[in-house]
């Protein structure tokens, strides 16, 4: 994201009474068990940690059997030291109001994260396992540690250095049979002086600048020669897709001091491989394979790897071993698939990239881990689950790169990643932001990290590019190591000089902008042909603010910071961004909300009105670069900032950190529906969009002008509609009818050709267009000289609405139907109505969940049917929450469903 002035720490008050408690005495610490297997990779399950300044000893002392660890941290495996200290319970509710402040920061007086820390594991190895080569893989420190097995020092921090590079140690002469202790002294990070990880205006830096092994440490067994870095590189034949060659590679390493003869086998795609090679002590190979060598890795009719809504998502396992004397001495193994993936540039001067040689329109959003590098698996999964239900297709990493499970879940799912690396720290510091220059030691970390993330990515179909700058291309001799590195590790992929338009020697231009805005505009501001419009491939770009709902709100922020929300809108938010930046107050959001809906009358009002604010403002961004796909200067690809947050926030996420979906959410996934109907702000055009590869016929349209009141001032029904795949269709422009209400709404729908719902869109718009000052942007935000007047809506009366719920199971899913109607007797439409499940009546909120659709309005006499899916957790029934802009919020018992359909009880 691009900043200005940017320094990297709040300045958090440390109070005093807020002291870390001891950790439980005693605890019962169980060491990991090793597979003894050859081949075999364990990560280290837990570990003991404890302040340099508390722990004095030496790491000859501490990694040494019998020392004591009483009054130590247990943490789990990939614990940074705060995450490790949050896992104990030493600081309450850091994400609620500002007391993350009272959290102690590096300073003079030094205390907790200003020195070194330790971090102590057993892990025990069997016996009988002769041969065998005992390794320790480090997968990313930060900062850096010296690494103690059984009382020697194994490396030093030099060695051992910077969030990404994965480092291996031979450790087999300094362990045993039984029980071993490693040991870490880990060093403190600085992302203004270190390449770690740093947090920008996303949210306050954690107190411990994320120091610790936030990738884990696993111990590797081996024989003699050791499997490493399988890859498979697939030439898909274009245009046809009717053939794949496949270049199968590993690196063989000999870790003996004698020679050795290996064979390596391998099974890919029904292909059996197998090489006989010779290994001198110390000498590492490549091993290839090829349609040259092994004429069946020439494939026939493959099964193809597609992006979300193009097609299916097919993978490939890869298996190989190394035999040495008849016995496994190693083994490896890879998922790939099969896609070609290629960018170029539009006419224009924009990046568009393509897949199996399909141009496609990049829809994604920006990714953020927890602040404190937490591992959830199952809240990763939950996200995943949330951006298929989006209908997003892709993410941007800006740093904060992720392990492997996350590549998998994106393969999985056909969700494209352009990964890169961050801003605005020392990853940036050889460009144009702060941060001390880079010496010898730093681009040493630097080339280690591009070639093990070039590693880790490059068998991923997912993965389609790597941005090597953020907001700054690196300086020449920065990219061309980069470019150098990825090539070296067989990089395939697009390489792109960075988020911004700027250009490398080794990439050529970037193809990208980062115009902003990243504050409130209005939504028609999305169909401009200037900045941020939908033109181009936009990086990182939204209207800021996101505002969680009431509950939610109830959560993160404390009394005062709940009113001043509403009531005093230049109020800087703890939880808007950091202190330092223009995103602290969401004054652009709070005065456009009251000039165009109407002054706040209470924090729930706030809430209701940012509901519809937001729905409508993400929908216009996504839409508008729909709209503009086939346009003379095309749209190519969006990125939402962002996708989520790493921690409460105020701004940027489609949804929030409690995962609750409210009005961003629901309006992105209303604009990425696979086949879809839309308004042109710019042009009053009905548009449709059909983001799937397949053609459809015989599409019915109906739209409908309404006034305030709901009487139907313009009406118009279309058939036989044919609309090609990948691609938009025009189908009308609504005039103004006479007589049009200040405020006013138009509903349209698309059906199939036999009449089944295909996709339901209702805007609210004014007469009073909203004007922007575009001589006035700046890099965030353009300014408003008039808003558009949508405050009649307060004077909707209040509506009926009828509704019934059911629920099923589906193996491990509930899955909950909802009937929702507005009787022919109601007095108004029930606009934007929202339904929640909660486990009892005011009972806790169903989370995650995944809705078919919400936040709808309808008006009298017009009915419309949601289902919601979620795990199954318990038996007793739910209840179905729903209330609306003006529908009275009522809860509704759910009638539960027999497995032969039937449904047991009466609740409706």
């Amino acid at each position: 994201m691009r900043i200005l002035a940017k320094p990297l720490f709040l300045a958090m008050l440390l109070v005093a009474s807020t002291a870390i408690p001891l950790a439980r005495a005693g605890a019962a610490f169980a060491p990991t068990r090793v597979d003894g297997s050859a081949g075999s990779t364990t990560a280290v399950a837990r570990w003991q940690i404890q302040a340099s300044d508390k722990a004095q000893q030496g790491g000859a002392e501490i990694s040494a059997a019998g020392f004591s660890t009483r009054g130590w941290y247990p943490v789990s495996g990939r614990a940074t030291v705060m995450a490790g200290l949050l896992e104990n319970g030493a600081y309450k509710d850091v994400f609620y109001s500002d007391n993350l402040r009272a959290v102690q920061v590096p300073d003079a007086s030094g205390n907790l994260f200003v020195n070194p820390w330790w971090y102590r594991t057993e892990f025990t190895l069997a016996e009988g396992a002769r041969g065998l080569h005992t390794l320790l893989r480090t997968n990313g420190m930060i900062a850096s540690a010296d690494v103690w097995v059984n009382g020697h020092q194994v490396a030093g921090h030099g060695d051992i250095a910077g969030a990404y590079p994965v480092h291996e140690l031979d450790v087999t002469r300094w362990v045993h049979a039984g029980t071993n202790i490693l040991a870490l002294r880990v060093h403190p990070g600085d992302p203004r002086k270190s390449l770690s990880i740093g947090w920008v205006d996303w949210n306050p830096t954690p107190p411990d600048n994320n120091m610790g092994p936030w990738r884990g440490v696993d111990v590797v067994r081996t024989g003699a020669v050791e499997l490493r870095f399988p890859q498979v590189m697939p030439a898909l034949s274009l245009p046809d897709l009717a053939h794949a060659a496949l270049t199968v590679k590993v690196q063989a390493r000999n870790l003996d001091t004698m020679a050795h003869e290996a064979t390596i086998t391998g099974e890919v795609a029904g292909v059996s491989l197998r090489q006989t090679i010779h290994l001198a002590p110390g000498q590492t190979q490549t091993v290839s394979f090829s349609p040259g060598t092994d004429p069946g890795l020439d494939l026939s009719h493959p099964k193809i790897w597609w992006p979300a809504g193009m097609g299916a998502h097919p993978l490939y396992p890869l298996e190989m071993s190394a035999l040495v004397d008849g016995a496994i001495s190693d083994k490896a193994s890879a998922t790939f698939g099969i896609r070609s993936v290629s960018s170029n540039l539009t006419r224009q001067g924009y990046r568009q990239f393509f897949v199996n040689g399909k141009p496609v329109l990049i829809r994604g959003a920006g990714w953020a881990p927890d602040m404190f590098l937490r591992d959830d698996p199952r809240r990763m999964e939950a996200e995943f689950s949330y951006i298929r239900n989006l209908g997003l297709n892709a993410i941007r990493s800006e740093g904060k790169l992720e392990d492997t499970r996350f590549y998998d879940l994106a393969d999985r799912d056909g969700i494209m990643i352009l990964a890169g690396w961050e801003c605005c720290d020392k990853w940036e510091s050889a460009a144009k932001t702060g941060g001390a220059p880079w010496d010898a030691s730093d681009e040493q970390v630097a080339k280690d990290s591009m070639a093990s993330e070039a590693r880790l990515l490059r068998n991923h179909p997912s993965v389609i590019g790597f941005l090597i700058g953020s907001d700054n291309a690196p300086p020449p001799a920065v990219a061309k190591m980069y470019v150098d590195t990825l090539h070296a590790e067989d990089w395939t992929m697009p390489i792109i000089a960075a988020a911004s338009d700027q250009a490398t020697a080794e990439t050529g231009p970037s193809g990208m902008k980062m115009a902003g805005p990243y504050a409130w505009v209005p939504p028609a501001y999305w169909y401009a042909d200037k900045l941020g419009g939908a033109f181009g491939f936009d990086s990182e770009v939204s209207a800021g603010a996101d505002i969680p709902r009431l509950e939610d709100l109830v959560h993160m922020l404390s009394p005062q910071e709940q009113q001043a929300l509403w009531m005093y809108p230049q109020t800087r938010q703890y939880h808007a961004s950091a202190a330092w930046s223009p995103f602290a107050s969401i004054a652009p959001f709070d005065t456009a909300l009251a000039r165009r809906y109407g002054a706040p009358r209470s924090l729930a009002d706030y809430v209701a009105k940012a509901q519809l604010e937001n729905y409508d403002n993400v929908r216009a961004q996504f839409e508008a670069f729909n709209a503009h796909m086939g346009a003379a200067n095309p749209s190519t690809g969006v990125i939402y900032w962002m996708l989520n947050n790493a921690w409460p926030s105020l701004h940027w996420h489609l949804y929030d950190y409690f995962l609750n979906p409210a009005g961003a959410y629901f309006g992105a996934k209303k604009a990425n529906e696979p086949l879809h109907i839309q308004y042109s702000y710019d042009t009053r055009a009905v548009m449709l969009v059909n983001q799937t590869s397949t053609a459809e016929r015989g599409l019915q349209a109906h739209i409908r002008v309404r006034n305030l009141d709901g009487s139907v001032r313009y009406e118009q029904r279309l058939r036989d509609i044919d609309l090609a795949g990948n691609g938009t269709r025009q189908l009308a422009t609504l005039p103004t009818p006479a007589g049009l209400s200040r405020t006013y709404f138009v509903e349209l729908e698309l059906a199939s050709a036999d009449g089944q719902p295909v996709s339901r869109n209702v805007y609210w718009l004014s007469t009073q267009a909203d004007e922007l000052d575009w001589a006035h942007s700046n890099w965030y935000l353009t300014p408003v000289t008039r808003y558009g007047d949508l405050t009649a809506l307060q004077s909707l009366p209040a509506a009926a609405n009828e509704v019934r719920a059911t629920m099923r199971r589906e193996g491990s899913e509930s899955v909950v139907t909802v009937a929702l109607a507005v009787p022919a007797s109601s007095r108004a439409p029930g606009l934007f109505q929202h339904v929640s499940i909660r486990r009892a009546a005011h009972g806790d909120l169903v989370l995650p969940v995944l809705w078919s659709d919400n936040d709808v309005t309808l008006w009298p006499g017009e009915s419309l049917t949601l289902t919601a899916h979620y795990g199954a957790q318990d038996t007793t029934p739910p209840v179905i929450e729903v209330g609306g802009w003006n529908v009275p919020t009522w809860s509704v018992p759910v009638t539960i469903e027999n497995p032969s359909g039937a449904l047991q009880g009466t609740n409706h």
